[in-house]
């Protein structure tokens, strides 16, 4: 049975949109005009492959012959031919191969029911269930783990999923192939990240070293030895005893200028001072402790300048600071620095006050060993960098290996694991179901084949001719009738023997088609296939008959949904397309409808108000009479151009 059709990109009907019948019963009627598209979907049934952009869905997948009255039937048989083809019926009196057709069907009937229930559990009723439907809900289970994964990861990661950052399916197969292929080594996430930022960065550059600082010449003046000398004058002279006695060597020394100044006058007791004292007092200060005031001015200048350029040196560093520096480290240090160097500075200057003085200072080896070893680890850093850089295509190539095998084994393993047994079980058990179909397919090949060939053995193409006779003649068809014709077929004769299928009139050739059809349906027209399962449909059965003829062939198609509703017949469902109200309520009537359609019954309206058909479903028989169906049709009218009205208002 048929249970859904698509109408696409066909004659009047729509190139990009779809029509669709779907829920569709065993009894089904379609009304429409002349021209609305109704004999379009009879074409579709007939054969849907001539329709690629159309769809035919069947109940579990179970196809039935289509039997379709439209006007291409009575073209094919009718117009195009001198005779018709003769339809075979099972001979009544063989009995015993009557019943032995009627087991071989009963046995075939149960190889179907045995096909449809095992493509039931493979696809479900729906056609997206089943073993399948639940081998797709596995893969859509994993899919969406794997993409949260992705978006979880993206923002640090998303160098890695170059190429499946897009597509959540495309993702998951990703993973999987990396599954089989994968055997990169794991690291932690944060060393993924870490390196993630300089080798998925677009814009990365080589770095510069960062050249150590040069701390030799600043420490070797922390050690000059004028720092530890007491500097004072020649021991030999007279005033020697007293200058150590006193230990004012620093005293005398700043006191000499006072006294230069003064004349030789002493400048505290204003007494005037022998030649011999002031020789005393100049070979005191002899060239030897010149020279040692000379260098503590030097180490003072030295210093100062040599350790402004170490100063220097580390401000520009620090000013510009380089890739992989830690930077705030370096600065603590060098605030540690400029002490220790100011420090210094000032007890320089008080040696150079007090040359007498020994100084100990305060040595910048530590500091400035432990800047340089900042700067090392640095330039390790910017090494590991320049190496990345030079090599970046491999070296991104094993991140992503990396990354990928981080989320198969931390991120995914447990999904993987239970995704894997759950598949491999739902393929093993889809196999066995696809192995059952295909044996019973084959078995019911062979019962078809049995079934032909007892048709043929007891078929025969007299009793369509006798049945078909007794209809024209019940219902006053007087002037021809079907004979028998060579080559098992059908001729239409006059009383006198005379071809009387170019004398027909329209009404008589389209009541004799109908009737031709009619039998057919419940035959064949080849010497077997009597018996085999089909959907019979009925388009504009009617056109050209009389009112008289019209109730006839209602009644004779109403006889067929009797068959079909009690299923003790081989048509399962029937479709009948009519643009005759008078013909539509006839056929349609049935006491027990109160309002709603019947379970086994459905109601549709195929329309066309411009140039695209349309297919409606209606609740209920939608047709009253054609006086209410031309006013339906006005409101429908209207209601479209009062809404084009306000349309462009609006605009």
């Amino acid at each position: 049975m048929i249970e859904s059709i698509r109408i696409t990109d066909i004659a009047t009907y729509s190139k990009t949109s779809s029509e669709v019948l779907n829920n569709l019963s065993k009894i089904n009627y379609l009304f429409g005009s002349n021209g609305s598209g109704k004999t379009t979907i009879t074409r579709v049934i007939a054969d849907e492959g001539n329709y690629p952009k159309c769809s035919v869905t069947w109940k579990n997948g179970t196809k039935l012959q289509s039997m379709v009255y439209n006007r291409d039937f009575v073209v094919k048989n009718f117009t195009q031919c001198s005779e018709l083809k003769g339809i075979f019926t099972l001979g009544e009196k063989n009995v015993d191969a009557i019943n032995k057709i009627a087991a071989a069907k009963e046995g075939l009937d149960k190889l179907t029911k045995k096909i449809e229930n095992l493509n039931s559990c493979l696809y479900g009723t729906d056609g997206v269930g089943g073993k399948n439907g639940e081998l797709t809900a596995q893969d859509a289970e994993l899919t969406d783990k794997c993409w949260a994964q992705k978006l979880k990861h993206d923002p640090k990661l998303w160098g890695a999923f170059s190429g499946y950052r897009n597509n959540a399916v495309n993702f998951k197969n990703k993973v999987l192939e990396e599954l089989v292929l994968n055997s990169a080594t794991i690291e932690s996430l944060s060393d993924l990240e870490k390196k993630a930022e300089t080798i998925f960065d677009s814009s990365i550059t080589l770095e510069k070293s960062i050249l150590p600082v040069e701390t030799a010449i600043v420490i070797a003046q922390e050690s000059n030895p004028i720092l530890k000398k007491r500097i004072i004058g020649k021991e030999d002279i007279d005033i020697t005893a007293m200058i150590q006695k006193l230990g004012n060597s620093d005293w005398v020394k700043d006191g000499r200028i006072f006294y230069d100044q003064n004349d030789k006058v002493c400048p505290f007791c204003q007494q005037k001072t022998s030649e011999a004292f002031t020789k005393s007092l100049n070979d005191y200060f002899d060239e030897t402790f010149e020279r040692d005031i000379k260098a503590i001015h030097a180490l003072e200048k030295n210093y100062k300048t040599d350790s402004q350029k170490l100063q220097f040196q580390i401000a520009a560093i620090i000013n510009a600071p380089p890739r992989f520096l830690d930077v705030e480290k370096l600065k603590a240090k060098n605030d540690l620095l400029d002490s220790q160097i100011a420090t210094n500075v000032q007890r320089i200057a008080t040696k150079k006050k007090e040359p007498s003085q020994i100084i100990n200072m305060e040595s910048v080896i530590n500091v400035t060993s432990e800047i340089n070893t900042l700067i090392e680890e640095a330039n390790v850093k910017i090494s590991e960098h320049n190496k990345l850089i030079s090599n970046i295509t491999q070296e991104q190539s094993d991140l992503k290996s990396k990354v990928w095998k981080y989320l198969l084994e931390i991120e995914l393993k447990t999904d993987l694991i239970t995704y894997k047994a759950k598949k491999e079980k739902l393929i093993k058990e889809i196999e066995s179901i696809k192995a059952q179909i295909e044996s019973t397919i084959s078995d019911k090949n062979a019962k078809e084949a049995e079934i032909k060939n007892l048709e043929k053995e007891t078929t025969s193409i007299q009793p369509t001719k006798n049945a078909i006779n007794s209809l024209l003649s019940a219902y006053g068809f007087q002037g021809f009738s079907v004979a028998e014709a060579g080559g098992m077929c059908y001729k239409l004769v006059r009383a006198d023997g005379t071809d009387a299928k170019d004398t027909l009139s329209e009404g008589e050739t389209a009541f004799i088609t109908f009737l031709y059809f009619y039998n057919l349906l419940k035959g064949s027209d080849s010497e077997s296939g009597m018996s085999v399962d089909r959907i019979a449909v009925f388009d504009d059965p009617v056109s050209s008959l009389d009112s008289d003829i019209l109730f006839i062939v209602a009644s004779l198609i109403k006889n067929i949904f009797d068959e079909v509703r009690n299923g003790n017949g081989h048509i399962k469902q029937v479709f009948v397309l009519t643009h005759n109200v008078y013909f539509h309520k006839e056929v349609t009537f049935n006491h027990n409808r109160k309002k709603k359609a019947l379970s086994e019954e459905t109601f549709w309206i195929v329309r066309k108000p411009g140039s695209i058909s349309k297919i409606e479903k209606h609740d209920s028989n939608p047709i009253k009479t054609s006086y209410e169906l031309l006013w339906a049709e006005v409101r429908a009218g209207l209601a479209k151009l009062d809404r084009c009205i306000s349309e462009e208002i609006a605009l």
